[in-house]
Parts: structure tokens; C-alpha cells; sequence
């Protein structure tokens, strides 16, 4: 049993704090868990009021006892979509684009000792997120300046500080600190062009005719690393870095390589699910590692997430959130055939929600977003675009954790 403790609670690091899941099956080795969330909501944003999905989904943890108290661990997840497709895009990837019923969020297995370690292998939560995830507590408007979300607020996936493709990584506790280690072990090629609605496959051929708008990008292996310190029962520091390398062949002949780095710090005092304060913050320095609202890839920014709630003996939790990810002026990187040297990229809101708990499972929610983003251009169209995804809103919903 105390083994399966610990591969549980080593597991529960890997998806999300504060995931509750049902046991519904256990022998003398093997134990099965089911967990996830049902959310649903009616959001009025970029002129529009309808009723959508709020990053619903739904996973199986395996873990099984072996000898010498090791432990095989196993998890999948998959996003649901219980309302229908939506048309409405987002500040963040909280609602998915997909039309399946069904897509794949995380899924990995691994060995956990208690001693040890964890070392798992998989679609799993970055490494990079155990320095940020503190502030990603707003229900309907999280967080996209903390350098999770990448290229255009997806969910991390290709550079590894999301829910990242293929990790390898290793985690481990040593008295009040723990640490987190992962290598990306990948080699993928994909096209971009300087179009807008452009498919992958009509921008493969701009770059097969030498079309100056093309171009070729290969992105190799990523690294990262974080480290977490508990201070005392309520106070929690963070710190990390993330890094990536990859090459950028552009339709002209001409070649640039290109390295994506991240890294920075967060601190956290007391806990979201306890009554009374909660206060969380990070603040990240990042290079060529996300992209602005049309696709460009940024070579600077500073990003910044704060978060501060309270919870009262009555279980109603307000909160107010403030989100910055400035990149300043020529901001994209060279060459590129569609930037204006002149372009400002300031992502910049806040939100202000109230909720109330039933119980720990079972929540109402109401949020709204006050946006305060910069995205001068002389291109007009382009800054309109920038712009449609920077809408304010608000929105009403139900959480329901199994």
C-alpha cells in the first residue's frame, strides 16, 4: 500500500495540481483510477454568446506493484468535448478547437521509487510547468503570458513546456526540495509561410517553388529543468529553464539557426483548495520561443502572471488576476517578408471571477476579462487581426470534478 501511495502521489505531480480521481479498481498489485473533469460554460466574447466546452477531460492512472518497492506507473488522458465544436477562439488553448469527441492530452508510463525517483516516458506536463502553474487558477481566462501555451497559445507541445510530445523525465523529492529533469527526444520538419489561412500542405509548395513567403523549419530535441523549494508549509519558490534549438531555411536560400530558451521564477503562498489567502506570481524571460497572434515568432519577451484569491468560510473564492507578456518593438525575427520593424506586441489583461465551492469538486463560476493588450501596426489588418483574440468577455459556468 505504500508503495502504491507514492507512485500516486509522484503521478499526481505529472498531470495537474489539484486533480481528484475515483478508485475503481485494486487487487493485490494493480490499482486503477479514474479522474478528469466535466465544464461547461456560456461565454459572451469578440461579439458572441454561446455555450462551450472549458477544457473537459478525462484520464485512467495505472500503477502496479513490483519488487524491491518499485512501482509501474502508467497514465492516458483524453480532451472531451461534450458540447459541439465552437467557433469562438480564445485567449487561451482552455477550449478546444477540435472537432473529435475525443483527443489525446497526455499518455505515459514510467517506474517510481519512493527513494529514487520517477522516470516516465510520454506526452506529459513540462517540466517548465512546475515553475509557472501556480497562477493557471482562473477557470475561463488562465494564464498566457507564463511561456506554457506556445506558438499562438496551443498547449505546449512542440517545445516541450506544455503538455509536451515525447519527454523523457525524471523527478524526485529530497526533504523540502524536488526536482524535475526532462530531454525531448525528437527531429520534426514542418512549413510556415507569411500567408494568412494558409494550409501546411499549400505552404510545403510555396517552399518546393522558392517562394520568398516559405519556409522550412526544423525543430530538434529540447531540455529542461526545475527546481521547487517549500519553504515553510505556505511558502513555495520556484525556478526553471527550458531550451530548444532549431533551424530556419527560408525560401530566398537563406539559412538561420535559432535557439528557444526560457527561464525564470514564481512564488507561491498557501493553497488554492484551503480557506483563507492565496497568492502566486512568476515572472519568465524568453527568446524565440513563442509566437504573436498571427504566427510570427518573437525573438524577446518578458512575461509576468500574478494571481490572489481568498476563500471564505462561506466556500466563495473571488479572485483577481493580472497577465502581461510584452515583446516591445520589432519584436520578429529577421528575415521575415510580413513584420513591420515598427509592429508593438503587448499582451495585456486582467480578470476578475468569483467562485463558489459546493465542495472540493463542484464548482459555479463567474469571470470576467478586461483586456489592456497593445498591438500597434501600420498594417491595419493586421492589427485588427492581432487584435480579435484579445477580446473582452465574460462567462458563467459549472465545473464538475470526478
Amino acid at each position: 500500500m505504500k508503495k502504491i501511495l507514492v507512485a500516486a502521489t509522484l503521478t499526481s505531480i505529472l498531470i495537474t495540481p489539484n486533480l481528484y480521481a475515483i478508485e475503481i479498481y485494486k487487487d493485490d498489485r494493480n490499482t486503477v483510477t479514474i479522474g478528469g473533469f466535466i465544464d461547461a460554460r456560456v461565454i459572451n466574447t469578440q461579439g458572441q454568446t454561446e455555450i462551450v466546452n472549458g477544457a473537459s477531460r478525462i484520464n485512467f492512472d495505472f500503477s502496479r506493484e513490483l519488487n524491491d518497492e518499485w512501482t509501474a506507473l502508467a497514465l492516458l488522458e483524453w480532451g472531451v468535448n461534450p458540447v459541439g465544436s465552437s467557433d469562438i477562439i480564445y485567449n487561451n488553448r482552455f477550449e478546444s478547437i477540435q472537432d473529435e469527441f475525443l483527443y489525446n492530452r497526455l499518455g505515459y508510463v514510467g517506474l517510481a521509487h519512493e527513494k529514487y525517483g520517477q522516470l516516465t516516458l510520454g506526452k506529459q506536463w513540462g517540466a517548465w510547468y512546475d515553475v509557472v502553474y501556480s497562477t493557471n487558477y482562473s477557470l475561463v481566462w488562465d494564464g498566457n503570458a507564463a511561456g506554457v501555451y506556445t506558438y499562438n497559445k496551443d498547449d505546449g507541445a512542440v517545445n516541450g513546456t506544455g503538455r509536451g510530445d515525447k519527454l523523457l523525465q525524471y523527478r524526485n523529492t529530497f526533504g523540502d526540495f524536488s526536482i524535475a529533469t526532462q530531454v525531448q527526444l525528437k527531429n520534426d520538419n514542418f512549413y510556415t509561410c507569411d500567408i494568412d489561412a494558409i494550409s501546411q500542405s499549400a505552404c510545403e509548395d510555396l517552399w518546393n517553388s522558392g517562394n520568398t513567403a516559405a519556409q522550412k523549419v526544423e525543430f530538434n530535441s529540447t531540455y529542461g529543468a526545475a527546481l521547487t523549494y517549500s519553504m515553510t508549509n505556505k511558502i513555495k519558490l520556484t525556478a526553471g529553464v527550458n531550451r530548444g534549438e532549431f533551424n530556419i531555411a527560408y525560401g530566398d536560400g537563406q539559412n538561420k539557426s535559432v535557439v528557444d530558451l526560457i527561464y525564470g521564477a514564481g512564488i507561491t503562498f498557501g493553497k488554492i483548495s484551503s480557506r483563507g489567502l492565496y497568492v502566486a506570481a512568476n515572472i519568465n524571460k524568453n527568446k524565440n520561443h513563442d509566437t504573436d497572434n498571427l504566427g510570427r515568432l518573437i525573438k524577446d519577451a518578458i512575461g509576468v502572471e500574478t494571481f490572489v484569491s481568498y476563500r471564505f468560510d462561506n466556500d466563495f473564492r473571488p479572485f483577481v488576476a493580472y497577465n502581461v507578456f510584452n515583446a516591445g518593438t520589432d519584436y520578429v525575427i529577421q528575415p521575415n517578408f510580413n513584420a513591420d520593424p515598427n509592429d508593438v506586441f503587448k499582451r495585456q489583461f486582467a480578470v476578475a471571477g468569483l467562485h463558489y465551492l459546493f465542495d472540493e469538486d463542484t464548482i459555479v463560476y463567474i469571470e470576467a476579462r478586461k483586456d489592456f493588450s497593445d498591438f500597434t501596426s501600420s498594417n491595419k489588418q493586421q492589427q485588427a487581426s492581432m487584435e480579435q483574440s484579445e477580446d473582452d468577455g465574460i462567462a458563467f459556468g459549472f465545473n464538475y470534478t470526478l
